[in-house]
């Protein structure tokens, strides 16, 4: 009895120590105090200046960027993610093809010319010295879907070797309304234009067409044209016996209503193309145009650093943002060339190191690896996340989860923050259970038909089943209400996305943005703390990927 008195005052204090010890990793209250609206934008502010050219690869911009980055991965305290190097080399070829002017259409009845830029807007991912079109026939293949699990095949008893094809832009029954189709206003991966050229490719195709259609494609056909005859990067992939269309592109609703016209049809073949069933149709035309294609070979980077987790070294939780934008390019009307890229993706650069500088300052290390990987060239086609997925330094089977930060609006706090992708994985249920904790709530996209889940850098993880978290800024906006925000969010996507007026603006407040990224970090802490492993929903077209894995 008598020792036993003796140690009771150790026992309470190994029971205290173990409850602080256990309250401290669940409570993010004093960690989410590192996080600065200042610190952001001193980042920001840099990143998004003019003395970085538009932070597009292969230019003195990218030289600046990583340079920047690695320096502040250093000033946080991260270690290097990629053995003693905070760089991962990404293989990529510079493309430039240069259109001829015109493209000549052949029918039995009248030849005619198309003018490049504004009745279409073509490149390739060929590295030939020149491409050519000659008296190519064409082919109108609706959507130009192969999907079996919706009972669709856009090419069934089509031979379109060597020809191009013409497609319709997002899943099937968009264009008409149509919403018992697929997944109703919500785009498939089968809407989205690169698996338009892939499936093409895989057909056989010379060549690929995309209609477009505003609300169909979910931007404007000036978006299209900002980037025509400008250079393009693809990754370097020789070896690999890969299958390209040698022409790619977008073509105007209009231009495609007189091509039907000249082949004896009408605008009705793009009303039937939404019926279960429908047939592609050869119009019986010929066109013939040619590029110049001028290749350049190098590396872009990811930047990549990393907090070595305590327990479970070997699982990793990582956080993307990509770091790039499209340079300089075509002059607007204010004479504006440099494509800053403030918002997109300026915040979530800059959102990656406030992240990064929120876990380092933990009392407690996590138990899980972080890792802050910032990305190259998503604007060119999610390059840099899809070499890092093809070409893991951590494998995918061990990585929890991705959090992904593209586009975090500038302004004030919202009641809600948008999960895109509603439905996917239980990362959805570990962000709702954090928002509700300071009284908001979560919403879901408005425009799924935009497709906005295969459209950044967490679409890669999620295609080799890991998953992924991506999220924009609500509405909801504290005081003002949804009607402000969302002519905000409006403003933003018809007049800044993509275009040289995105740039940096001192008098933004960052609170927004602040406040999202505490919900981001409130989820990433719990999954590097946890045992358990995030999964996919029912219904998630990724879930059958990762439970192949395990």
């Amino acid at each position: 009895m008598k020792h036993f008195f003796k140690i009771i005052p150790l026992l309470v204090f190994v029971y205290f120590f173990s409850c602080v010890h256990g309250n401290e990793k669940s409570n993010t209250n004093d960690d989410l105090a590192a996080f600065s609206a200042d610190s952001m934008k001193h980042d920001l502010a840099i990143i998004a200046s003019d003395s970085f050219l538009g932070r597009k690869p292969f230019t003195e911009g990218e030289t600046k960027t990583i340079n920047y980055l690695q320096a502040r991965y250093k000033e946080i305290g991260l270690e290097p993610g990629n053995g003693q190097s905070y760089l991962e080399p990404v293989p990529l070829v510079s493309v430039k093809a240069t259109a001829a002017p015109f493209m000549d259409v052949k029918s039995d009845n009248n030849n005619f010319k198309l003018k490049a830029f504004d009745n279409y807007v073509i490149w390739t991912d060929k590295t030939d010295s020149s491409i050519s079109l000659e008296n190519t026939p064409l082919v109108f293949v609706g959507y130009g879907v192969v999907a079996p699990e919706y009972n669709w095949n856009d090419y069934a008893g089509l031979d379109v070797k060597g020809k191009v094809v013409l497609v319709m832009v997002n899943d099937p029954g968009f264009w008409v309304g149509d919403t018992t189709l697929f997944k109703g206003n919500a785009m498939t991966y089968y809407g989205r234009w690169t698996y338009k050229f892939e499936e093409a490719a895989r057909q056989g195709a010379k060549g690929c067409l995309v209609i477009h259609n505003t609300k169909a494609a979910s931007y404007p056909f000036s978006v299209l044209q900002n980037s025509f005859n400008t250079s393009r990067l693809i990754l370097d992939d020789r070896g690999k016996n890969k299958k390209n269309c040698d022409v790619i592109g977008w073509i105007t609703e209009p231009t495609v209503n007189r091509l039907f016209k000249a082949a004896g049809y009408d605008s009705t073949l793009l009303v039937k193309a939404n019926t279960r069933g429908f047939k592609g149709i050869p119009l019986n035309l010929q066109v013939s145009t040619s590029m110049k294609v001028k290749t350049t070979y190098n590396k872009s980077f990811n930047v990549i650093g990393k907090i070595t987790g305590s327990k479970h070294p070997d699982q990793v939780v990582i956080y993307t943002a990509h770091w790039d934008h499209f340079g300089i390019v075509r002059p607007d009307s204010t004479g504006d060339s440099i494509y800053n890229g403030a918002i997109d993706d300026g915040t979530g650069t800059a959102g990656l190191l406030e992240m990064a500088r929120a876990f380092k300052k933990m009392k407690i290390k996590p138990e899980r690896t972080v890792i802050f990987l910032c990305v190259t060239s998503e604007e060119q086609g999610l390059l840099g996340s899809k070499y890092y997925v093809e070409n893991p330094l951590y494998p995918m089977d061990s990585t929890v989860a991705d959090i992904n930060m593209d586009i975090m609006m500038p302004y004030g706090k919202t009641n809600d923050i948008v999960v895109v992708g509603e439905g996917q994985s239980d990362l959805e249920d570990y962000l709702k259970s954090e928002i509700e904790k300071t009284g908001g709530y979560i919403s879901f996209d408005s425009h799924a038909e935009a497709g906005m889940y295969y459209r950044s850098d967490h679409f890669n993880f999620a295609k080799a089943g890991v998953p992924s978290l991506y999220t924009n800024s609500g509405i909801d906006l504290v005081g003002k209400g949804k009607a402000e925000g969302l002519r905000l969010k409006n403003y933003y996507n018809d007049f800044v996305y993509h275009h040289a007026s995105d740039n940096y603006d001192s008098s933004w407040t960052m609170e927004g943005a602040i406040r999202d990224l505490k919900l981001l970090f409130s989820v990433g802490k719990r999954l590097a703390f946890e045992d358990t492993w995030p999964q996919w929903k029912s219904g998630s077209e990724f879930k059958s990927i990762r439970e192949g894995k395990k």
